[in-house]
């Protein structure tokens, strides 16, 4: 048989072993690649080597130095044949899922094995895409000239108060895990015009969903000297829209392995006040009134009225202020200058524009029924010419989860963490 000059070094994991007559077929998912590598030993070219291919343990991890053939016939589209295999390690225990990927495997046994589950292609293309929508949330913000910022995850007090905090004790003193970067990104905005930050968020909600975490990650930005809201949602739909186009082009292969066929939203996204998203759900049968927050089934009943316009995606606006933090700025009638982006049917990321008077931060603060005090850190920013600004914390597990089609979020995430699950 004629071989290419080249020799091939492969390093991966065995993921099956087929003797079929003087040969073993050995396929190895290697490196991050999306499909495994078929490994070819025939007994004729090395009587030693087969036999003790024969007996490799799934999932051991492999050195195989080989050549390639000029004409490859595995239906993997890679192939290798091997002059020499060298195990670096063998399983003493029965894996928890099939390296095959030929017998499914339940999401709880994934989430507790993840580690072993990232072997199959279907896991390492969710990871994969996660990866390059991090990347390119971060080229976003970068080729629009934000500064990357890093705020504290330990805090003195909670982005919006209430009962969602874990609380720590910080040397005698107590202390919380970071709601969002909220009050910090803010405070920067005295000395930098645009920031970011990709970053988790601890909030201790005793939700047990499809949607919720109790760690999350998200992607925060702050604006200043903005006009308004609007200037902020058009950040967040530019960044959306981007993301989408570019995992289009460049997870083209990951994509296609998940049976993705990825839409671009429709740019404008549809503005919709709150008044008219309530109308809209108590059309379709929820029971809701005007001053509550949307709940899953309302969102659902939105997102197919929205569909129905062709509109995937689409901004919430003018909630009252009743039901938002102290930070936002107050609208004529009780309202605020807030807004949600929804996608799908689905919250996605919160927002709108900060109060930055002084004065009228204090009385906002007040009149949420916080102490001042405990803000003063926070507060004393506004002292010093705070311009007007805005921003919106949006949620990168939750648009993964929606980009991918998933029905759960924990399946876009590694190591999850919710009211049950605390390790691994």
């Amino acid at each position: 048989m004629a071989y290419l000059s080249a020799r091939a070094t492969l390093e991966g994991w065995v993921s099956n072993v087929k003797p079929v007559g003087g040969i073993v077929f050995i396929e190895v998912i290697n490196s991050l690649d999306l499909k495994a590598t078929t490994v070819v030993v025939k007994r004729s070219e090395n009587e030693e080597l087969w036999l003790r291919s024969k007996e490799l343990k799934l999932g051991s991890p492999v050195r195989i130095r080989g050549r390639i053939p000029v004409k490859i016939v595995s239906k993997l589209g890679r192939e290798v044949h091997a002059e020499e295999i060298e195990v670096l390690g063998e399983p003493i225990d029965v894996m928890p899922i099939d390296p095959s990927g030929k017998t499914k495997a339940l999401l709880d046994t994934i989430l507790s094995y993840r580690y072993v589950a990232l072997r199959l292609p279907s896991q390492r293309a969710i990871f994969r895409v996660r990866a390059k929508m991090v990347s390119v949330i971060r080229r976003f913000f970068e080729e629009n000239e934000f500064l990357e910022v890093h705020t504290p995850k330990i805090c003195g007090a909670g982005a919006e108060g209430g009962a969602t905090l874990f609380t720590l004790d910080y040397f005698g003193r107590q202390a919380f895990l970071a709601q969002s970067p909220q009050l910090y990104k803010q405070m920067l905005m005295a000395g930098v015009p645009r920031v970011y930050e990709i970053t988790p968020y601890f909030r201790a909600e005793k939700f047990s969903t499809t949607r919720h975490l109790n760690e999350s990650w998200g992607a925060d930005a702050e604006i200043g000297f903005i006009r308004g809201p609007e200037d902020v949602m058009r950040v967040l739909e530019n960044l959306v829209v981007y993301v989408i186009e570019c995992l289009r082009q460049e997870a083209k292969e990951e994509l296609r392995i998940l049976g993705v066929d990825l839409k671009v939203p429709r740019k404008p996204f549809k503005r919709l006040s709150y008044e008219e998203a309530i109308e809209i759900a108590k059309s379709q049968g929820i029971d809701i009134s005007y001053g509550e927050d949307l709940g899953t089934e309302a969102e659902a009943k939105i997102g197919e009225a929205m569909a129905e316009e062709g509109y995937d995606a689409y901004f919430i606006t003018l909630y009252p202020w009743e039901i938002k933090p102290f930070y936002i700025m107050r609208a004529e009638g009780g309202l605020s200058f807030s807004f949600d982006l929804d996608y799908k049917g689905l919250e996605l990321a919160s927002g709108g524009q900060r109060e930055h008077r002084y004065e009228e931060l204090i009385k906002n603060i007040k009149d949420k029924g916080l102490n001042p005090k405990s803000f003063v850190f926070y507060t004393e920013a506004f002292k010093y010419g705070m311009p007007p600004h805005g921003g919106f914390g949006l949620g990168i597990d939750r648009l993964l989860m929606k980009v991918l089609g998933m029905g759960n979020i924990r399946e876009v995430v590694l190591f999850p963490r919710d009211r049950q699950r605390l390790v691994p």
